[in-house]
């Protein structure tokens, strides 16, 4: 295996077994997150529209809804003006969980980035950021339902 390919391997599993880790200290599941953070900076979005901004298909957040849903961390409500769309909204324990989960992960992230100055920190998410751009042209090319 390449230089590369190994230490990304390795890195990328690492963080994502501390924020495993981190987030079942809170009763999340790896994902759950995002999908909160979504609904803390807009309650009442579509099932659809947290996963284009989260970068996984609309069934992955539907799974993930379900769990949180029976959790009690999420509530679903058919719209308002159109009936076919449902829309995912906050709980109180929802909403209650923003302050502790952000507060960890600024935590982890300052763990993550020791020994990082600012314009490190800014290049690796400029290159993981760019990195993530390619593997998506690359996905799409070979099938189109890789975002």
């Amino acid at each position: 295996m390449s230089e590369f390919m190994d230490v990304y391997t390795r890195a990328s599993k690492s963080v994502r077994a501390i924020t495993e880790v981190a987030l079942r200290a809170h009763g999340l599941h790896l994902g759950q997150n995002l999908v909160l953070a979504a609904l803390w900076e807009e309650d009442g979005q579509t099932p659809g529209a947290i996963a284009a901004a989260v970068d996984v298909t609309t069934p992955t957040i539907v799974k993930m809804a379900n769990r949180m849903t029976a959790a009690g961390l999420l509530t679903r409500r058919r719209d308002d003006r159109d009936n076919r769309l449902v829309r995912l909204y906050l709980t109180d324990a929802g909403r209650a969980l923003r302050e502790p989960v952000e507060k960890e992960m600024r935590a982890l992230e300052q763990q993550l980035t020791a020994g990082f100055g600012d314009p490190d920190v800014s290049r690796l998410i400029a290159s993981l950021t760019r990195m993530t751009e390619n593997a998506h042209a690359l996905g799409a090319a070979e099938d189109p339902l890789v975002r």
